[in-house]
């Protein structure tokens, strides 16, 4: 990436590492590759490595528990004879808003049957019509090209077939319900990591290569259709570790989660516009075409604005989804996970109006990676939702993510084995610096709930889908405040590291926001509405020690 093209900010950490720790007091293991995250990034990188070195998988919950595994809508990719990958160059690229790398978006989307084939290979059951692979179309797409499982539980069957595969090789570990503290780094290299489980306490996980794949940072927010897990560990733990960071301002909002007061957020996938769903107000006006000629079928950034612009105007809380007017059958065989989830709440999805807003949905930004998935960081990849990797740009196009992942998951498998196999067998643990002895303050009296409420309705209030400098200097100064009593505080339990990744990832992403001065994509500013040609460039974050 050329200079004129990034812009490069730095930001100070209180320390390196979480906890402290002596290597003479822990535990040592050792694998070839550490892979940590466990889903479809992980686990298609851990298949690329498997049959030739010893790989650890590290979960931070169980292997079933991941953003990939609640992925409903699908995998973007070219099977049509009608559609041609040229098309869906072009809608990557239009979605990404000026930011995409073309090379990148050239090399995944042309990828993409190829990735397909190879699910199917490993086990995949994709959904078909008229004995072919079924295609449906979503938002800021130009053809049918998206396919799906299990009616909209797509990530769920595809996870099934990865885990199955994963767990038939006799090279793999899989350590589950394990936290990864922070990276293992020595002389600039990273060595491996730091994790924690409650059975064995702290382990250090001593690797030849590691990748990173912990997905997003939907927790940052209180309206996000991502799972309790979804923390930004692994921004958090790559930033402390010295990795460059970027894009953190853009994180994308999906248009549609279901919406009851007091029950947990569920998505409502991208499809149900696509197999043509109607978006209307609480007077049941279908308001979409107010904001955008491609009304429901507009790309995410510009449908989530015109919902929350529509429930400002109606001073109502939420809008509706319409499904009356589509074939009852057709309805039930193409959603029935949304359908099941709607009855709990006495929705008939075939005649009653959804209840929908939006919700953080997907990270756009995060670590940088050149197009083999290596970071900055000597010894470290990183495929997935985790990375900036020029795909997505200012705003995903549907259906792109998991494809990435595996696209990013299967290169940096492949990269990590041959410098894995390249390396010695006589590999040994370095020592590690005296910095990491150093305790910090006890944090037991801290209310972490509380802190984590107050973040999360910060970032929700100042730094949603509209910001302005006002707002973002707002965020900016709470954050700095809690920051300034929890990130040197040591904590021995989970639920007080993801407290501590949450403030920094929500502080890269404020910083971000303050330094891009223009709307673009999933970002953006009512103080700086359009535009501008000029900031069609990265920001990229450096982490700096002390204060």
């Amino acid at each position: 990436m050329s200079q004129d093209s990034l812009d490069q900010l730095t930001m100070p950490i209180a320390r390196r590492s979480l906890v402290r720790f002596h290597p003479k007091r822990i535990p040592h293991a050792f694998t070839d590759v550490l892979i940590i995250g466990g889903g479809i990034a992980g686990l298609r990188a851990g298949l690329e490595v498997e049959s030739k070195v010893e790989v650890t998988i590290i979960t931070k919950d169980v292997l079933q528990l991941s953003n990939s595994a609640w992925a409903q809508g699908g995998i973007a990719g070219v099977l049509d004879p009608l559609d041609d990958i040229a098309n869906h160059f072009a809608d990557t690229m239009a979605a990404g808003k000026g930011l995409c790398d073309p090379d990148v978006v050239e090399m995944v989307v042309g990828d993409a049957p190829e990735q397909i084939r190879q699910l199917i290979e490993f086990g995949t059951h994709f959904d078909e019509e008229n004995g072919q692979i079924a295609l449906t179309k979503e938002g800021g797409h130009s053809h049918r090209r998206i396919v799906h499982a299990l009616g909209d539980a797509t990530g769920k069957e595809v996870m099934r077939a990865l885990i199955a595969r994963i767990q038939q090789s006799p090279t793999a570990q899989i350590w589950e319900e394990t936290f990864t503290i922070d990276l293992l780094m020595h002389e600039g290299v990273c060595r491996g990591a730091l994790v924690w489980n409650p059975s064995h306490g702290r382990t250090f996980v001593w690797a030849k290569q590691t990748i990173l794949a912990t997905g997003g940072a939907g927790q940052v927010f209180r309206e996000t259709t991502n799972p309790k897990i979804a923390t930004g560990d692994g921004h958090a733990l790559a930033f402390r570790a010295g990795a460059i960071l970027r894009d953190m301002e853009f994180m994308q909002f999906h248009p549609t989660v279901l919406y009851i007061a007091g029950s947990s957020r569920h998505l409502i996938s991208e499809a149900v516009r696509g197999e043509g769903g109607f978006l209307r107000d609480v007077h049941g006006y279908r308001f979409m075409g107010d904001y955008d000629d491609a009304k429901e079928l507009a790309p995410r950034d510009i449908v989530s604005r015109a919902i929350t612009s529509q429930m400002a105007k109606t001073k109502h809380p939420c809008v509706y989804l319409d499904l009356s007017h589509l074939p009852s059958t057709m309805i039930r065989e193409r959603f029935p996970h949304i359908g099941a989830v709607c009855a709990e709440f006495g929705i008939d999805i075939t005649k009653d109006r959804i209840p929908v807003r939006p919700g953080a949905h997907y990270m756009v930004g995060g670590v940088e990676v050149d197009m083999q998935g290596r970071t900055s960081l000597t010894g470290l990849w990183a495929a997935g939702e985790v990375t900036s990797s020029g795909l997505h740009g200012a705003n995903r196009l549907a259906s792109n993510s998991l494809l990435e992942g595996l696209v990013y998951g299967e290169h940096c498998g492949r990269g990590a084995l041959q410098q894995a196999l390249a390396t010695s067998d006589d590999f040994r643990a370095p020592s590690v610096s005296s910095d990491c002895l150093v305790a910090g303050r006890s944090g037991a009296d801290l209310n972490l709930l509380d802190v984590r409420n107050s973040l999360a309705s910060e970032m929700g209030r100042n730094v949603g889908i509209e910001r302005d400098h006002e707002g973002l200097d707002e965020a900016a100064r709470n954050l700095e405040f809690w920051d300034r009593y929890v990130s040197p505080c040591e904590f021995s339990q989970p639920s007080g590291w993801e407290l501590q990744n949450l403030l920094l990832v929500s502080r890269l992403m404020v910083a971000g926001a303050i330094n891009r001065k223009e709307s673009r994509g999933v970002h953006f500013r009512r103080d700086f509405p359009q535009t501008d040609p000029a900031q069609a460039k990265h920001i990229a974050l450096a982490a700096v020690l002390g204060r």
